[in-house]
C-alpha cells in the first residue's frame, strides 16, 4: 500500500469529519418560504392567453354560448373540416342546443379530423391545459385528433399547477382519476436533426375555446 496515498486519504477524511461536525448558519433560511415566481401584474385569462399563444396554441375568448358557436363555425370553415368527434355529454347538450352537428360514434374514431374535449383546469402561469380520463372524452381524444379544440370556463382559471390539482382533488375526492396530465400547446418534437415538428405525437393543433361565465 502505497503511505503517501493513505496519509492523503486519511487526511481528506478527516477534514470531512470536522467540516461535519461544524454547524453553521443557514444563508437563506427562508429559501422554502420566499415565492418561486414573481406576482403576475396581469388577470388570469390575460396571463393564460400570453402563455398559451407564445407556446403555439390558438386561444380564442367567447362572450356567451352563442359567441362559441359562431366562432366554431367560423373556425370549422376556415379549416376545411367536417368530421368533427364529440364524446363529453356536457359539450354534447351544449352543441344540440344550437343544432350544431358533430359525430359521436367510437367506432370509427379514425377518421376523426377534429375533436372536442373539457378540461379540468387552465393553468395561467404557463399557458396549460389541465385534462384527465375522467369524462367519456378518455385518453384518447386529447392525443388522436389532428386538430384538438378544448371548451373551458373562465371560472376554471388558477394560477398554478398546485391550484388546479386542488380543483381535481374537490371535484373527486377519493375517487380520483387513473390519468391526469397537462397539455402545453400541441404536440411538438425536435428528435430529427432538431428541427422542431408539430403534430408528430399528438394534435397539430390545439386551440382553447374559453367561455366567460364569471359574469
Amino acid at each position: 500500500m502505497n503511505i503517501r496515498n493513505t496519509t492523503a486519504k486519511e487526511k481528506m477524511l478527516k477534514k470531512i469529519r470536522q467540516a461535519l461536525l461544524q454547524k453553521r448558519e443557514n444563508p437563506h433560511p427562508a429559501f422554502e418560504d420566499s415565492p418561486l415566481y414573481k406576482d403576475e401584474e396581469e388577470s388570469l385569462d390575460v396571463t393564460f392567453a400570453r402563455e398559451f399563444t407564445n407556446g403555439a396554441g390558438k386561444f380564442v375568448y367567447c362572450d356567451g354560448e352563442i359567441n362559441l358557436i359562431e366562432n366554431l363555425i367560423i373556425l370549422l370553415e376556415k379549416i376545411n373540416l367536417t368530421k368533427l368527434y364529440v364524446w363529453d355529454k356536457n359539450i354534447q347538450q351544449l352543441l344540440d342546443q344550437y343544432g350544431f352537428p358533430y359525430h359521436k360514434n367510437r367506432r370509427d374514431f379514425e377518421d376523426m379530423e377534429v375533436g372536442i374535449t373539457g378540461c379540468e383546469a387552465l393553468i395561467a402561469r404557463n399557458g396549460s391545459i389541465l385534462v384527465s380520463n375522467a369524462d367519456a372524452s378518455g385518453r384518447r381524444m386529447s392525443v388522436y385528433p389532428p386538430v384538438h379544440i378544448v371548451i373551458a370556463k373562465a371560472s376554471q382559471l388558477v394560477m398554478d399547477i398546485r391550484h388546479g390539482m386542488a380543483l381535481v382533488r374537490e371535484k373527486y375526492g377519493q375517487d380520483l382519476p387513473s390519468m391526469v396530465s397537462v397539455i402545453t400547446g400541441p404536440s411538438r418534437t425536435a428528435d430529427i436533426e432538431k428541427m422542431l415538428v408539430l403534430g408528430a405525437h399528438g394534435p397539430k393543433e390545439l386551440y382553447l375555446f374559453l367561455l366567460e361565465d364569471r359574469f
